[in-house]
């Protein structure tokens, strides 16, 4: 058994209790599993899961990560309890962090107050313009949540509390990607954001299974799409201003350096999920029985990660990539996307192919020489973002030459094809 020298805990103290009924949330039917629980951690169990899990951390900083459902709904008692025994049970010299995700229609001015005092980063779930965010985001009484969530973001703000926004890419809005984009910009002032792909399988379990999703989920060519073009904009006029995870791994990758995103690495298994009752999973999005390692409380954390079980789940990511994603120019940054994606067969028929393959590769491919011109100012010493008037003066020449250019000369962008057909053909 080896025990890593750090590892992630995703704890849901509530479970997968939630004010909202996200249409597309792949958490709620968690709840049964526990069909007697009252879904809610006990404190005998926060201080030893705080306990347990500040020890076999071997690293001078720790982050405890709160999820559900909605953790708020918990009250702000339960984590003045968290943060109290985190201090208590810190070594010497230890920085402790916390993140927390929320759906944002909970916060008032006393969550606010409280996530700036003790530096929690918040990540609030926005699908973007209103229409796109409510499409599926909805209450209980099957309500639009937009507003409550504005609202809860603009007291965020007013407490200077960290925040970022996590958008799910859907059915809904993967078409819209500049829509999407420019808003958490330019209206939410977001600086850090992340896009979550909706690959929603289509059963009555809430399991990873079967081999077909949901009308709601967004498509291969849909999320390469929308990555692409939020990109193109990001890499003329945000960089170093605006944070998008996916971008940011990438560049890492491109740096020669690990991706950094459980998503994106070669093996997994250091990234867990913990139930209110204690129960430890192998993963976040398999809360399921048969990647269930344990309970905490009968057998410690520490020993749970580092099972035989849980090195097994972490290594078949690798294991079993087909032939195909061995082979692929972009697996250096990709390494086939999650396990809980690969429901596709390859063209020759083998096992494991990411349902998202075709838009990883495509944005991948896509950003191949911006990333190594990038990657290459870092080593230099300079900043990433010296990008950007490079790419301004490449496209005013291009427009120079787009400008000149007769409808049956080639395309000037070295498409291929002629002026007319490419950049020079109508626009619908």
């Amino acid at each position: 058994m080896s025990r890593p020298i750090a590892f992630h805990v995703m704890v849901k103290p509530h479970g997968s209790l939630c004010n909202l009924d996200c249409r597309y949330c792949y958490y709620l039917s968690k709840e049964r599993l526990y069909p007697d629980s009252d879904f809610r951690m006990s404190d005998a169990l926060l201080e030893a899961f705080i306990r347990q899990y500040i020890a076999a951390q071997r690293v001078p900083e720790v982050t405890f990560a709160w999820q559900g459902g909605e953790p708020t709904l918990l009250g702000l008692d339960f984590f003045r309890r968290a943060v109290a025994l985190q201090q208590k049970h810190a070594r010497p010299g230890m920085r402790i962090l916390n993140a927390l995700q929320t759906n944002g229609t909970t916060l008032d001015d006393g969550w606010c107050r409280f996530f700036a005092e003790h530096g929690f980063l918040v990540g609030v779930s926005l699908d973007g313009p209103r229409p796109l965010h409510d499409a599926y985001r909805v209450d209980k009484g099957g309500r639009p949540t937009f507003d409550r969530v504005m609202r809860g973001i603009e007291r965020l703000r007013a407490h200077g509390a960290d925040f970022n926004i996590l958008t799910c890419v859907h059915a809904a809005n993967a078409d819209h990607p500049l829509a999407v984009y420019r808003f958490l910009r330019d209206e939410v002032g977001a600086q850090h954001i992340q896009f979550i792909p909706i690959v929603e399988r289509d059963n009555d379990t809430g399991f990873q299974e079967g081999s077909t999703v949901t009308a709601r989920s967004v498509s291969g060519e849909q999320y390469g799409r929308f990555l692409i073009a939020i990109f193109d904009e990001w890499v003329r006029r945000d960089v170093g201003r605006v944070f998008v995870q996916i971008f940011d791994v990438a560049l890492a990758a491109w740096s020669g350096h690990r991706p950094g995103l459980c998503v994106f690495e070669e093996t997994c298994g250091y990234a867990l999920a913990m139930e209110h009752n204690g129960d430890v999973y192998s993963c976040d999005h398999f809360v399921e029985p048969a990647h269930r390692l344990g309970n905490m409380q009968v057998v410690p954390l520490a020993e749970l990660v580092g099972s035989a079980q849980q090195q097994r789940f972490g290594q078949a990511k690798r294991d079993t990539l087909p032939r195909q994603c061995r082979e692929c120019p972009v697996r250096f940054v990709c390494n086939g996307g999650c396990p809980k994606d690969r429901l596709l067969t390859t063209p020759d028929g083998e096992p494991g192919l990411n349902y998202l393959c075709a838009g990883f590769k495509a944005f991948f491919t896509h950003i191949d020489r911006p990333m190594r011109l990038m990657a290459a100012e870092l080593v230099r010493g300079r900043p990433p973002a010296n990008i950007m008037p490079l790419l301004a003066r490449e496209d005013a020449d291009l427009a120079r030459k787009f400008a000149a250019a007769g409808r049956n000369d080639p395309c000037p962008c070295g498409s291929g094809r002629k002026f007319k057909h490419c950049h020079g053909a109508p626009r619908r």
